[in-house]
């Protein structure tokens, strides 16, 4: 697995240096996310997922569509939804400890192309949802900053700073500086 994921890493740089050209699926302007939207492993949050009928009309079956917080791809193109196939399905199902897509909210996930996707005979370009949770950094809370005055407005409101550390990395020190900061004024 390890290979595979190198592989997709070293694909999705050379596919950002080529991010200027135009992928010739774009021409299908399918409703769905698809490989030719994608140039590289791409981190997004899923922000529900239903059982809905297909929107190419081209079958009368449901699946399994993702739908995403950011509502971006890139600027200016909008994100579509994604067809969660039974592999991608199943890496969800791991992934949130749920066979419930009901459960399947507000997970963030690393969309990439597998170049080696078998359909029917053919061997095509797939999107794939990595199996390990992306690794997500949150920024460090500095004095200084409106989130820091914002930090010291929540903990008098809420007592804690939980809803602070959800978004930002508190240190202890300044952690501790906030509170301080909130109970002297």
């Amino acid at each position: 697995m390890r290979k595979k994921v190198e592989y997709f890493a070293f694909h999705g740089t050379w596919g950002k240096l080529m991010n200027d050209k135009t992928h010739y699926r774009k021409a299908f302007n399918s409703p769905y996310l698809s490989s030719a939207d994608i140039v590289g492993p791409t981190i997004l949050t899923i922000s529900h997922v239903s059982l809905e009928a297909d929107r190419t009309k081209k079958t009368k079956d449901s699946f399994n569509t993702a739908y995403f917080v950011e509502q971006e791809l890139r600027q200016g193109e909008k994100l579509k939804p994604m067809i969660l196939n039974a592999h991608n399905s199943k890496v969800m199902k791991d992934l949130c400890n749920s066979h419930y897509i009901d459960d399947w909210k507000q997970q963030p996930v690393t969309v990439y192309v597998d170049c080696n996707v078998r359909f029917g005979r053919d061997t095509v370009e797939g999107l794939r949802i990595s199996p390990q949770p992306p690794q997500m950094s949150k920024p460090e809370l500095t004095p200084n900053t409106k989130a820091w005055d914002n930090a010291i407005a929540a903990y008098k409101r809420d007592g804690n700073l939980h809803k602070v550390t959800e978004r930002m990395t508190v240190s202890t020190e300044h952690a501790a500086e906030i509170m301080e900061l909130a109970n002297v004024s």
